[in-house]
């Protein structure tokens, strides 16, 4: 398995539009796109670019997470953490399918089966147990302007 791009840090919030004021008025992000429902995962998400090479906003994403009514698993994470904070990492793959088969000959636990995520691409995760105490999410490398 060979490290892809870092697309996203995912950083669980009890409250994405404090969190967007956070980002905007604190750590001075210049694009902040829509949240979004996605409630097969049971949360809101919204991504906040960061600048890449030369200033371009094609850097890392944060992927704010707020959970939907009924989602345990962020709901327990915020429980832990009141003021939220970082959830997981999301490394980019070209084939989501030979990245499970990767991951599942060396032993590492994936949690579920490859499904859509945020960005529209399959996505799957690590426990992290098994990658040096980090969730870890692996998605297929998006397509167009994600």
């Amino acid at each position: 398995m060979k490290l892809g791009r870092l697309n996203h840090i995912g950083v669980a919030t009890p409250s994405i539009a404090d969190s967007i004021v956070f980002y905007r008025d604190v750590m001075g992000a210049t694009k902040i796109h829509e949240p979004f429902d996605l409630p097969d995962q049971g949360v809101k998400v919204c991504f906040v670019d960061t600048p890449g090479a030369g200033g371009a906003l094609d850097g890392t994403q944060i992927e704010l997470i707020e959970p939907l009514p009924g989602n345990t698993s962020i709901a327990g994470f915020l429980e832990k953490n009141p003021a939220g904070g970082q959830h997981h990492m999301c490394y980019e793959v070209p084939d989501i399918h030979a990245a499970k088969a990767e991951f599942e000959a060396m032993g590492k636990r994936v949690l579920g089966e490859p499904r859509i995520g945020a960005h529209g691409t399959l996505i799957f995760f690590l426990h992290p147990k098994d990658m040096g105490g980090v969730l870890t999410e692996i998605m297929e490398t998006p397509k167009g302007d994600h």
